[in-house]
């Protein structure tokens, strides 16, 4: 479907005469037409002349500063552009209702949204009803940042493109690694308490079956943990939150059946050698992966609060040193770091890990930040958020800044070997990154390149340890040749997959915390299999098959004109140097 966006304001206006008069009639008077905004770049020339003010919408972790402009990062960025920025902060919790309400009244909608984290369903819709602007044209007139980043690696232009040519968000890029040594390429990682093993004189599992012999040690051996290091409250072998991301025990069962796992706890799918998109839930070794977990839980080897705890308990029996073995994108999140070792893929049937989908374009979110139709100039908008793709700004807005007035500082500001402003990384010593970041950072809309470390920043210390465990523990068993990539697809498919995805995801999800917790039979499994056929599995397929084709059919073009450009350029070369010869 094919978005005018001149006349995708009709939607908008529609939607604002649902609301009272009195409180639209002003709102709907502000909307821009349309077109796009030209401004001589002498007046967004940062800082401005005089102050100019922008609204801004954004989310904040729950306990962390509430108030934007009171963080470092946003204070400093005023101080250098002359723009203040009137922000509306939602806690991040309460961040997907809110924010939907707000997108749908012209008066709560603020000039951009920074942390929007729309999905592809999100984007094409408030397209469709005109409630966002396009943003290719910005970007090339008005984001030098974006656009040298657009120029350097094109794969992010054309994946933040629309299938019509539209861009509709700015993205968030975070490049530390590539392909099957990307950071992104494992979420979360099994850990296993190295002082417990070494304390009991075993050695690290290799396989299933040898991890259940650990775990039954964990717990015959709790009295002799408990006394040895000192921990109060009962051993936990084994803990996780099941179905959340990176805290979920699927990384135990990628070696069952065909060794695809079930990684994608969303939308459940993987791809094959030859390029077909299969559904992980369905697979006989998603089944047998399941009840082996519900073998390990029968036993009293995971924690009876896996299937509902929230992640301030899990954090904290994690601290007060509990447990044998756990789930996390780093264990210095849980616990301290030296007391534990990454866990090698099991081998069950196969000993592999399936990556993750669309890890091998590194760090990736195409919805990051939208302008929207409400923006009386979205040309200072775009110029003011470019300033976010700086090279020496990026990190500081995903990770946090230097110069704090409390005692945490992820960076401080040093030189590189030319001399010239580099972001170090300071010692955070026993504090966790991820609590100290959220204190610090703004996220938004970011560009951090390969090719920045050790120019502008230094490489993050727990990223470089994390891309070492995947590339010694992981890498060597990521026998998959694809994962999907981040496609963007037409409206349509992004409707229909949203509506069929929202029945998979939650039948699924439910049926196998029941299943780990209760067991199956093969009367339920056949019903599972029933019922997953009833909420449109083929179909959902079919829609993720039909633009996995397309965007390697797109990529052969790529290919073949990239390859036309080379064999010009060597003849023109041979040519050049010919006429050389001749010349001479």
């Amino acid at each position: 479907m094919k978005i005018n966006y001149k006349k995708s304001l009709l939607p908008l206006l529609a939607l604002c005469l649902g609301l009272s008069i009195t409180g639209c009639a002003n709102t709907a008077a502000v909307f821009r037409d349309g077109s796009f905004q030209e401004v001589d770049l002498s007046e967004l020339s940062f800082p401005l002349k005089e102050e100019k003010s922008i609204q801004g919408m954004i989310s904040f972790p729950p306990s962390t500063e509430s108030d934007p402009n009171k963080k470092t990062i946003f204070k400093r960025l005023e101080e250098d552009t002359n723009v203040h920025v009137n922000w509306r902060a939602i806690q991040s919790d309460q961040w997907p209702d809110k924010i939907q309400l707000a997108m749908s009244n012209p008066a709560k909608m603020s000039d951009f949204v920074f942390s929007a984290g729309f999905s592809d369903n999100d984007l094409l819709r408030y397209a469709d009803q005109g409630v966002i602007i396009p943003l290719e044209d910005y970007i090339d007139a008005y984001m030098p940042n974006l656009k040298a980043v657009f120029e350097k690696y094109p794969e992010y232009k054309a994946m933040s493109t629309d299938p019509d040519g539209h861009i509709w968000a700015l993205p968030w890029i975070e490049q530390l690694g590539s392909n099957k040594t990307a950071i992104q390429t494992i979420s979360g990682m099994s850990f296993i308490n190295k002082k417990w093993l070494d304390f009991l004189g075993l050695e690290i599992p290799e396989t299933v079956e040898e991890f259940e012999q650990v775990l039954i040690a964990f717990k015959d051996n709790a009295d002799k943990l408990q006394k040895e290091f000192n921990i109060e409250g009962s051993i936990i072998p084994m803990s996780a939150i099941i179905n959340d991301g990176d805290q979920d025990p699927a990384i135990l069962t990628n070696g069952f059946g065909e060794g695809y796992g079930d990684n994608d706890h969303k939308r459940h799918i993987a791809v094959t050698d030859d390029k077909q998109v299969i559904s992980t839930a369905v697979q006989p070794g998603f089944r047998e992966g399941i009840e082996w977990l519900h073998k390990l839980y029968e036993q009293g080897l995971i924690d009876n609060e896996a299937f509902t705890q929230e992640w301030a308990n899990y954090v904290a029996k994690g601290k007060s040193g509990r447990y044998g073995v756990c789930f996390s994108w780093d264990v210095a999140n849980i616990d301290n770091l030296q007391d534990w070792v990454p866990l090698p893929p099991l081998k069950a049937d196969k000993q592999v890990v399936t990556p993750q989908n669309g890890s091998y374009t590194s760090g990736y979110d195409r919805g990051r930040t939208v302008i929207t139709a409400k923006a009386q100039n979205p040309a200072l908008v775009a110029a003011w958020l470019d300033q976010m793709y700086a090279p020496l700004q990026s990190p500081q807005n995903n990770w946090g800044t230097y110069g704090e007035d409390d005692n945490f500082d992820i960076f401080e500001m040093g030189v590189n070997e030319q001399g010239e402003p580099m972001l170090q990384h300071a010692d955070l010593g026993d504090e966790s990154p991820v609590e100290v970041r959220e204190k610090e950072s703004v996220g938004g809309p970011l560009a951090i390149l390969d090719d920045y470390y050790g120019e502008y920043v230094t490489t993050p210390g727990d990223a470089q340890y994390r891309l070492d465990w995947i590339e010694d523990y992981y890498t060597p068993y990521m026998k998959a040749k694809y994962v999907y990539p981040n496609v963007f697809m037409s409206q349509e498919d992004s409707e229909r997959l949203a509506i069929l995805q929202t029945d998979i995801e939650k039948y699924t999800n439910m049926k196998r915390s029941e299943w780990i917790r209760d067991g199956l039979t093969d009367k339920d499994w056949e019903e599972y299999l029933k019922k997953l056929n009833d909420y449109g599995l083929e179909e959902y397929l079919a829609i993720f098959q039909k633009n996995l084709d397309s965007f390697y059919d797109e990529e052969k073009v790529i290919e073949a004109e990239d390859a036309l450009e080379e064999g010009k350029s060597d003849h023109s070369e041979k040519g050049s140097n010919k006429e050389s010869e001749n010349n001479s």
